[in-house]
């Protein structure tokens, strides 16, 4: 696996300083951001000079842009807010060869109006998936036609909160063009972190042949998706990490949740954990 981080870690005045400080940490790959070149995370227009000066910059320090953010709520009740972030999904998707970037991250949304990380009971509702499913419908469009993957999260707080309904949505979809973002930080309700490893088996039995992209972040309570760095939970790191081996993934490794100060240790942590899983 190659090792990768959240480029929107390192806080720099220029994307050039961002980078350096990617690399300067060790990491090969990033998942990258436009807020990272000054820009909203999904900007409304990317001017192609834009998109080289930030292909350069990963060119010339050998990184590989692994994924690039495009995460806005897909069911956001604002509607007027919505439409401005599909259309501003749809420039970001139409830049991504300039970019040389082949996945866009996404998440599947809440019926909160605030907040797209946090849970709503509505979430759970019939009318709720069904808005999902013709969100989803419309980003296969965006992607199918920009010949880019758009990669989903399950996650707790959002409408696909487990692996099973992860792959319902697939399997609705039918879209190559659509695959899983696996967090094993992210998929643990309450009550379930103390059986976290038959949580883990059965996530990977429903999605783990549908993986684009692992995040690395670790989980102190379940609940709730995890916001803390890798090594500092409750997660079973040996066992998440060998059960992306043993499903066949061997791509970017993201890890996020950590401050830069945590940066090293984290590093430390997952270089270990990867030799010996």
């Amino acid at each position: 696996m190659q090792l990768g981080v959240f480029a929107k870690t390192f806080e720099r005045d220029t994307l050039e300083g961002n980078l350096d400080a990617v690399r300067a940490a060790g990491f090969v790959c990033t998942q990258y951001n436009m807020s990272c070149a000054g820009q909203a995370t999904i900007p409304e227009r990317i001017s192609n000079g834009l998109c080289r000066k930030i292909r350069m910059a990963h060119a010339e320090r050998d990184l590989k842009m692994a994924a690039i953010s495009g995460t806005f709520n897909i069911i956001d009740p604002d509607r007027q807010r919505l439409e401005s972030n599909m259309s501003s999904l749809e420039t970001l998707a139409g830049v991504c060869a300039e970019l040389n970037v082949g996945v866009i991250t996404l998440c599947s949304g809440t019926r909160d109006p605030e907040n797209m990380w946090r849970r709503h009971p509505d979430n759970d509702t019939a009318e709720a998936w069904r808005d999902v499913v013709v969100a989803m419908r419309r980003i296969v469009r965006i992607a199918e036609q920009a010949r880019v993957t758009v990669g989903i999260e399950p996650e707790v707080n959002n409408v696909v909160d487990s692996a099973a309904k992860a792959r319902r949505m697939l399997d609705e979809l039918g879209s190559a063009n659509v695959k899983i973002v696996m967090d094993g930080a992210n998929v643990f309700h309450a009550g379930q972190l103390e059986n976290q490893r038959e949580v883990l088996d059965e996530t990977f039995e429903h999605v783990g042949q549908d993986i684009v992209l692992a995040h690395a972040k670790d989980v102190s309570h379940d609940g709730d998706a995890g916001h803390e760095a890798a090594g500092t939970g409750k997660l079973d790191y040996p066992y998440y990490l060998g059960l992306l081996r043993q499903y066949g993934f061997d791509g970017p490794l993201i890890t996020h949740g950590c401050t830069e100060e945590q940066v090293p240790q984290c590093v430390s942590f997952l270089r270990e954990r990867l030799a010996s899983s």
